[in-house]
This record gives C-alpha cells, sequence and structure tokens, in this order.
C-alpha cells in the first residue's frame, strides 16, 4: 500500500497533481481548484499527492533519491489511478517528475502541464537572471512586516498592494507547509546531487510526448529560470509555451485571468485530442 497522502477533489477524468520541493498538495488545490470551480464538477477528479516526507507524507525507508520517490509516485498511480487514462500537472521538482511519468506510463497520459519546472538539478547549471524589482512603490514594501518582509527573501518583484497582498498569502501556505516537512530525510537527497536527479531524464531516455501540453515559465524566476525549460519543446511538440511577465517562480501571483485561460485552453485541447477518452461520470 502507498504511504503517499492524497486529497482529491470531483468526478471524472484524474488528474495527478505534484507539488514542488518541500512543499505539499495544498499549495497546490490552492492554485488550481478556483480554476477548476469554472468547470463541471463530473469532469475532472483532482488528485493532490503529497510527495514522501512532505506535508502529511511520512517519510519512506524506501526513498532513498529522486528515482525512488519517482517509483513511489508511480506506484501511486499504479494503486489509485490505472488502469484509467490521466492527466499530469507538476509545478517545480513536481514538473521534474511528471515529465519522468509520462516516459514510464505512455499512452496513458492524456495530457501534461508544466509550471515553473525544473529542468537542471544542479543549481549551478541552470541558467537564471537575478530578480530585481520592475514595480518600485515604497510605501507599499514599508507596510511589509520585517518577518514577512524575509519570507519574501527581502525583495518584491512588483511592489503594488494587490501583488504583496497574494504574494505574502502564497508564502504564509508554504512556510506552513514546511514545519510539517521530514527535513533530515529531504536533506539526505536534496545535498547529493547523484540523489537530486533522476536517471531517466539526465540520460536522455525521456520519450516524446505527442499529446497537448502546456508550459508555464516565470520570466523573473530567479530559481529556475525560464530559458532551461524552452528545450522541452522539441519534448512536447504540442506544448503552448508561455514566460509571464511579472512571474517569479510564485507564479501566478496575480495573473489569475492569463493563467486561468492558459489552463482551461490546455484542458480544451486535451479533451479535443483524446475525444472519446476523456471520462464523464
Amino acid at each position: 500500500m502507498s504511504l503517499i497522502a492524497y486529497e482529491a477533489h470531483g468526478r471524472g477524468t484524474p488528474i495527478l497533481f505534484i507539488h514542488g520541493w518541500e512543499l505539499s498538495g495544498v499549495y497546490e488545490a490552492t492554485e488550481f481548484e478556483p480554476i477548476f470551480s469554472r468547470i463541471q464538477e463530473n469532469h475532472y477528479r483532482r488528485i493532490y499527492i503529497d510527495l514522501p516526507g512532505m506535508g502529511n507524507s511520512p517519510a519512506d525507508d524506501k526513498v532513498v533519491d529522486l528515482a525512488t520517490m519517482l517509483d513511489s509516485v508511480a506506484g501511486f498511480v499504479d494503486e489509485y489511478i490505472s488502469p484509467k487514462r490521466f492527466l499530469l500537472v507538476g509545478t517545480s521538482l513536481g514538473g521534474y517528475l511528471a515529465r519522468a511519468l509520462t516516459t514510464r506510463f505512455g499512452s496513458q497520459v492524456l495530457g501534461v502541464l508544466l509550471k515553473v519546472p525544473l529542468i537542471e538539478p544542479s543549481n549551478e547549471r541552470r541558467d537564471v537572471d537575478v530578480a530585481n524589482a520592475i514595480v518600485r512603490n515604497e510605501k507599499a514594501m514599508a507596510s511589509i512586516a520585517p518577518s514577512q518582509l524575509h519570507s519574501l527573501g527581502g525583495d518584491v518583484l512588483v511592489q503594488t498592494p494587490a501583488y504583496i497582498e497574494k504574494l505574502l498569502t502564497k508564502a504564509a501556505i508554504a512556510n506552513r507547509t514546511t514545519t510539517e516537512n521530514d527535513n533530515k530525510f529531504l536533506e539526505v537527497i536534496r545535498d547529493d546531487p547523484k540523489r537530486y536527479s533522476l536517471p531517466i531524464l539526465e540520460s536522455g531516455g525521456e520519450a516524446k510526448f505527442e499529446r497537448p501540453a502546456l508550459i508555464l515559465a516565470g520570466r523573473h524566476d530567479a530559481v529556475v529560470g525560464y530559458r532551461d525549460s524552452l528545450r522541452l519543446l522539441e519534448l512536447y511538440p504540442r506544448a503552448s509555451f508561455v514566460a509571464l511577465d511579472r512571474g517569479t517562480h510564485f507564479l501566478p501571483v496575480d495573473e489569475g485571468a492569463l493563467v486561468e485561460g492558459l489552463v482551461l485552453d490546455w484542458l480544451r485541447r486535451v479533451e479535443e485530442a483524446n475525444a472519446v477518452s476523456i471520462e464523464r461520470d
């Protein structure tokens, strides 16, 4: 039995959501459930997992690196989703894992959404820019408590009250998740470059994905950048690629309507390409 904790909403074709490093399914649900409220309830079953050692999932003795973490997620799919076909959504590290899952499950995957995806596991190899503020507002910045400003990294890309408010909300969710993690378990993986990578992707074993995809990058993402993810276009010939101005690794912040439209367009393209495969309950 899988040790992975999860929450599920709705009915219909499964969508598996995989969060980023040190986060949880709660973070993904906060991002995506408002979008799915626009869709009939019986169209999609949204499954938000917590990766091993994160959120409500305990550390797993069998998980010693990203490869075995991938095995754990694949086991969850086998247990709770297969033989149904499904969609994948991965954020940051979750995008890295989702790419490997598309290769492992092949035609069972109907569509893929990669949000600020991790491409280079090694920090030193990432093509990133320093994210300097592009809209400054000293009055708005003065309203942020020092502890809150520290949680935001000491600066804010877009210094408007609306952007700051939503950014602080996202940071608070992320911070709550971090306190639930098994840090000792996670550090063993994250601090070892050999453990924090997937051989199937790094060795060129990733299969081309010919179905609808969406790649969302932040133009000002100082964690994974956006240029590295451009390489995915050769592997995802049906991908829409968007590098959003005003977007950081916290994407989206106050670009909700635009991101919502892109996600709904991706779902429309998935349904169009798999007209007889989308399950309706």
